[in-house]
């Protein structure tokens, strides 16, 4: 618990970098429940989620010679009104997370936005780089977890085959958690990503742990 409190500590004193000369004339967003506005009470359920994590994951396929692994760095944010802003970057490791490990080059963009309704289910939209766009119908499956399956994938003539696809988030008990027990502030974000792609059935693709740095 002792070298997990600085690292609590350093996180909600940080937050989205911003320019603020010339300042927009609009409150920036913010991913630090302790700064900004409040969050809009259709927000609510998704707010373990706000903040920025960082971490690694892997990558597996039947058509990737893999597995390859990945460091990335996901910010939910929101400015007030009902929704999260999303975006997630990056990079792909030469190895398994560790002293040995070295980034090979950039990988992965994803942005787009969570936009909870009445109802408590989740609409989701994600743009990939690839020249892919996907809308998720989803809801929470706990106060800690969000299930989400594509209702529509569409993508460019120049992206690659994406027929389906579907997402289980969850806030987990950190690694530095004593027992893996929730103590609290030391949780992680993981999450899983099955694909229907490239001519393949849907089938588990990404998986990640991040750990919160701010927020």
């Amino acid at each position: 618990m002792s070298t997990e409190q600085p690292r609590l500590s350093d996180s909600a004193r940080r937050n989205i970098p911003s320019l603020t000369d010339p300042a927009i004339p609009v409150p920036p967003d913010t991913a630090n429940l302790r700064e900004g506005p409040d969050l809009h009470p259709l927000c609510t359920p998704l707010l373990p989620l706000i903040g920025v994590w960082q971490g690694a994951g892997e990558v597996v396929y039947p058509t990737i010679d893999g597995p390859l692994h990945f460091g990335q760095r996901i910010i939910f944010a929101h400015d007030g009104r009902p929704f999260l802003s999303y975006s997630a970057q990056s990079w792909l490791l030469s190895g398994p997370p560790g002293p040995n490990s070295t980034v090979v080059r950039p990988a992965a963009r994803e942005t787009g936005w969570w936009r909870p309704q009445e109802d408590d289910s989740i609409e989701v939209l994600i743009a990939h780089h690839t020249g892919i766009v996907e809308i998720y119908h989803g809801k929470p499956r706990s106060l800690v977890s969000w299930e989400l399956v594509t209702d529509v994938v569409a993508r460019t003539t120049t992206a690659k085959e994406v027929n389906a696809a579907q997402r289980l988030y969850g806030i987990v008990p950190g690694e530095g958690s004593a027992n893996g027990t929730d103590t609290g502030d030391t949780r992680d974000l993981a999450y899983v990503d099955e694909r229907a792609m490239e001519g393949q059935p849907l089938q588990p693709h990404l998986s990640a742990r991040l750990t919160r740095i701010a927020g």
